[in-house]
């Protein structure tokens, strides 16, 4: 049985704009009431902290809100209501503010000196460092700062879900959430630090590992968690219809991921915020770069590895984003997310769900996959 606490009705879900103002709106007034009580008590432990909810504030401005809107179109499917009760909104806003945490620390690994178009986290800190004249290295100072500010967020997102709902099916979902996303950053990680590989073999295993990461790290966290939050929020959600989210959530997930990876070497830094060819700088061991590496030549495969963890240049990741479409590596990555995106389709289309609510899935579906940031 749900357990919350109930409030009046916000507004409706719109089957038309799946990611509509309705969502953008609700999320931004559970951040601004967030704000002002986690300022206060900032404040009262010392003025000091005051940029660190600024950053905070700035930072979780942005973004497509793609998870909360999982979490209430999950709720739509179980119950039929398009409604937004207050609490609801409130518990999807948990998600963003987890994502949130998970950006900040993610960034700090990556190295990522952008967010959004803006100064990553620890970037900011680490100018702040210098502006305030303040004594050590502000690169160390920067990336502290970010830690602590992405454990901040993470507690207030946890914090927050605690207060929306008291269900402990609601609340397994969200632990299992935290607990894979994490596990998830964990791989990818070590995927980064492996040699790369080199016989069929050693490929073989490369592209599971990066598969792990993938299902962990991103498809779970983005779409599948969500909607199963929303749906057994409602208290009502039959297995089949549990059943059936998983399998779009997975699905939606895997290819919203794979489509990241293409923006992560072919997006362009007005449409993604951050420098083409990033994932290239980070040595992200991705689906695209592995079937990229495994299809290449000698030559082909030097020029990609000269540039998989290395400070490139643009003309040198142009170069390796040659080879990936040169061996047919991203034609690959585009048929997993076609072959992906059908199979989302076909689970909305046999879901027992309103038509609106229908309509609703059907436009995240293909908001996931045709992003273009």
């Amino acid at each position: 049985m749900a357990s919350h606490v109930e409030e009046s009705v916000l507004t409706e879900l719109d089957p038309h704009d799946p990611l509509g103002a309705a969502i953008h709106d609700g999320v931004a007034a559970q951040l601004e009431r967030v704000w002002e009580h986690q300022g206060a008590v900032l404040e009262d432990i010392s003025p000091e902290l005051t940029p660190v909810l600024a950053a905070a504030r700035e930072f979780c401005a942005g973004g497509k809100r793609f998870r909360p809107a999982c979490v209430l179109w999950g709720y739509a499917a179980a119950t039929g209501s398009r409604l937004m009760p207050d609490w609801l909104v409130q518990l999807a806003t948990s998600t963003d503010l987890l994502h949130a945490s998970a950006l900040v620390h993610d960034d700090i690994i990556d190295r990522s000196d952008t967010r959004r178009g803006a100064p990553s986290m620890h970037r900011r800190f680490e100018a702040e460092h210098r502006t305030a004249g303040l004594l050590g290295d502000p690169v160390e100072f920067g990336q502290s700062s970010a830690v602590l500010l992405g454990d901040l967020l993470l507690m207030w997102s946890v914090e927050l879900a605690g207060q929306a709902s008291q269900d402990p099916e609601v609340h397994a979902q969200l632990a299992a959430l935290r607990t894979e996303v994490t596990a998830g950053q964990l791989l990818d990680v070590l995927g980064e630090h492996r040699p790369l590989p080199t016989s069929e073999a050693e490929f073989a295993t490369a592209i599971e590992q990066a598969e792990a990461v993938l299902e962990r790290k991103t498809a779970s966290y983005t779409v599948r968690h969500p909607l199963l939050i929303g749906a057994r929020a409602a208290g009502t959600a039959t297995p089949d219809l549990i059943e059936g989210l998983s399998r779009l959530g997975s699905a939606v997930g895997w290819a919203f991921q794979l489509r990241d990876d293409v923006l992560g070497v072919f997006g362009s830094e007005d449409e993604t915020g951050k420098p083409a060819g990033d994932d290239l700088r980070e040595g992200k061991r991705t689906l695209l770069v592995l079937y990229a590496l495994q299809a290449a030549d000698d030559d082909q495969r030097t020029r990609l590895a000269a540039v998989l963890g290395q400070p490139a240049g643009a003309a040198a990741i142009a170069d390796a984003s040659a080879v990936i479409e040169e061996t047919g590596a991203r034609d690959r990555v585009e048929e997993r997310i076609a072959a992906l995106t059908a199979a989302a389709r076909d689970t909305v289309a046999e879901l027992e769900v309103t038509e609106a609510v229908r309509q609703g899935l059907g436009g995240l579906v293909e908001l996931a996959v045709r992003r273009r940031g």
